[in-house]
């Protein structure tokens, strides 16, 4: 199988984390690094691989099979746009855009360029993670009934050198809303269903800054199930998905605890202990009998190295995007309708925004 040549635009941390990664992968050539910065150029030269300092000079200078854009948010769209003008399979780094509307822009472009919406996909990695695809398996398979509630949690402790080294993170836009929670909403929005309307409360008073700290969330699914959400970065607590997924090893991890705990008329879930619990029978349905207890197996695998292995499969038309511009733009606008729902105090419904 011929390897396909991919270019990574933006080499801060996220995208080292993609040139690692292209570069180890047996079905990948790193084609370019892309990025203005003078220490862009050494790593380059670290990889043997060609520098450039802008999207179009890379474009105009060499042909490539696939771009992974590692950029800075308000720059998604404008370098996609590039992209789609080329013909050249984009991977959109999470969140799709800086705005709902720039990101609305870029999926009235999808839909209606011929040959484009297969070619673009956005990097929610998670939706990759085999516990992600094994609990939506557990759930299309009717164990647990019909959803009726979900408790979901992102709760820990972000260190003060966290914010010492990035002061911005202690102003509006930088709290665990808009840079935590959007990994959250795609995994529930995966799992539960269209999130359609939220509620919302939000407190700053353990950290004193500008910016939120703890948020108390409320959503209400398409499909008649409500689910809540705790969110905090300044909190003692191993209850978030870095900490008990145990895909990313920076993270210290444990095997007890969960995030996620989805519940159905049959049936519950705990992941990602995989704990379930369920009645065999309908007519054992009692909070007086016991359930049917089972650990769900599943083989752990690194998410972001599956999803550039489907990147791959995209790129020659194997498979269609598992997260398409679509799904980037509803979690952008599930996240949106949150900073809304704690300014406003009311309900905010989802396709309101933008």
């Amino acid at each position: 199988m011929e390897m396909l040549r991919i270019a990574v635009v933006g080499a801060g941390l996220i995208g080292k984390n993609h040139i690692r990664l292209v570069d180890a992968h047996p079905n990948c050539q790193l084609a370019a690094i892309v990025d203005p910065f003078e220490a862009s150029k050494q790593l380059a030269a670290e990889y043997n691989a060609p520098h450039f300092a802008d999207l179009e000079a890379m474009i105009e200078a060499i042909d490539v099979d696939g771009v992974i854009l590692a950029t800075p948010n308000n720059l998604h769209v404008t370098q996609a746009k590039m992209c789609i003008q080329h013909a050249i399979p984009v991977l959109i780094e999470k969140p799709v855009s800086h705005t709902v509307e720039e990101a609305t822009e870029l999926l009235n472009i999808a839909v209606n360029t011929p040959g484009i919406w297969d070619t673009l996909l956005v990097g929610h990695h998670r939706m990759h993670s085999p516990i992600i695809k094994r609990t939506r398996e557990i759930i299309d398979s009717g164990v647990l009934g019909a959803l009726v509630a979900s408790q979901g949690s992102a709760v820990f402790y972000k260190p003060d050198d966290y914010f010492d080294a990035a002061p911005w993170r202690t102003k509006e836009g930088g709290g665990p809303i808009l840079i935590n929670l959007i990994h959250d909403i795609g995994n529930l929005r995966y799992l539960c269903g269209e999130i359609v309307a939220v509620q919302a409360m939000a407190s700053s008073r353990r950290r004193g800054f500008d910016v939120e700290d703890t948020v108390s969330i409320t959503f209400n699914f398409e499909n008649g199930s409500l689910g809540t959400f705790l969110l905090s970065d300044t909190a003692g607590s191993g209850r978030s998905w870095e900490q008990t997924s145990q895909e990313n090893k920076a993270y210290s991890s444990y095997e007890d605890e969960d995030c996620y705990h989805i519940a159905g008329t049959h049936g519950s879930i705990s992941v990602p202990t995989m704990r379930l619990k369920y009645y065999k029978e309908k007519e054992d349905r009692s909070w007086w009998k016991p359930f049917e207890c089972d650990n769900v197996s599943l083989e752990r695998k690194d998410p972001l190295v599956e999803q550039l292995t489907h990147f791959c499969r995209v790129i020659r038309k194997e498979e269609k995007p598992l997260v398409t511009v679509r799904d980037g733009l509803q979690n952008l606008r599930v996240t949106e309708a949150v900073v809304e729902a704690v300014k406003n105090g009311r309900t905010v419904f989802v396709n309101d925004i933008g």
